[in-house]
């Protein structure tokens, strides 16, 4: 659609008849993002309520629609990048949330690990300086102020405030060690989010079940602190689980933005906020056809 009839269009979303203001809706919501600067700009001119909420109203929708297609190309594409899946959930809620500015931010945490690594150090050694690092220079931490907040999952504020929940700080914290090159991934464990670090001496000629062998857990949420298998199982008796393999190994990024979206929805439901989990269910809903 021309820049004049989008700017038309606009024009009539004051009018009083709900048949002509629908019709307009619908054709506005047809265009991509991207029309939605002129609709900002058509909002702070305007001293019309009535223009100002349905303004509103149809930029929230285009950004919403804006990012369910991008995570929606994001699980076809096999969820390769974590930290851009994480990306587009906190997007949901900012918008205008810019990837690179974000993007920077985790590099600087990388760089200031890198300086302090060194290829002759074991895999335990490589962890207790991304612990230090992370925890003790850059004081990242447990949210415990309210913990079940929506903000703990979206992954922005989690890097701004250096607090979080334990999926976010294990984001962090696999995307930084495996941006320098270590086997850290994600344990998909319920009522609690680990880390596992893998074997990195595995042959690729090795049978394909013993290719995840982990060397032991991570719990970011304690200042990474390091466990053995047997801890793991002890936490799922203690919280009565049916033994699954998939508490034990390494789970996909798709899993883990699945998660955060669980959590999301969580958090919504907590505060009644029944707009807001909706939507986060139309994001869940994406991932039906990757189950």
């Amino acid at each position: 659609m021309g820049k004049s009839k989008v700017q038309a269009l606009i024009s009539l979303l004051d009018d009083p008849d709900e048949t002509i203001f629908n019709t307009v809706e619908e054709e506005l919501l047809k265009e991509d993002v991207g029309v939605v600067d002129d609709l900002e700009r058509a909002w702070e001119v305007s001293q019309n309520d009535v223009f100002q909420r349905r303004v509103e109203n149809i930029i929230h929708t285009l950004q919403l629609k804006d990012v369910q297609s991008l995570m929606r190309k994001w699980i076809d594409e096999g969820g390769r990048d974590l930290f851009y899946g994480v990306f587009l959930v906190a997007k949901y809620q900012y918008p205008e949330l810019d990837f690179n500015e974000l993007n920077d931010k985790i590099n600087a945490l990388r760089k200031d690990i890198w300086l302090e690594l060194n290829n002759h150090l074991t895999s335990l050694e490589k962890v207790r300086i991304i612990n230090h690092v992370m925890f003790d220079i850059h004081k990242f931490t447990r949210s415990t102020g309210n913990f079940f907040a929506p903000q703990n999952s979206f992954i922005n504020e989690v890097i701004n405030t250096k607090k979080g929940n334990p999926i976010s700080l294990c984001i962090i914290y696999s995307v930084v060690a495996q941006r320098l090159g270590l086997p850290i991934y994600g344990v998909n464990l319920p009522k609690n989010f680990v880390l596992c670090y893998l074997d990195d001496n595995i042959l690729p000629q090795t049978p394909p079940l013993q290719r995840n062998k982990v060397l032991f857990y991570i719990n970011p949420v304690n200042k990474g602190s390091v466990l053995g298998r047997g801890e793991i199982e002890y936490f799922v008796k203690q919280q009565k689980l049916a033994f699954q393999h998939a508490y034990f190994e390494p789970c996909s990024n798709i899993d883990i933005v699945k998660r955060v979206l669980l959590n999301l929805l969580f958090a919504y439901q907590n505060q009644k906020d029944e707009i807001k989990k909706k939507e986060i269910q139309l994001l869940m809903d994406l991932f039906k056809k990757d189950e």
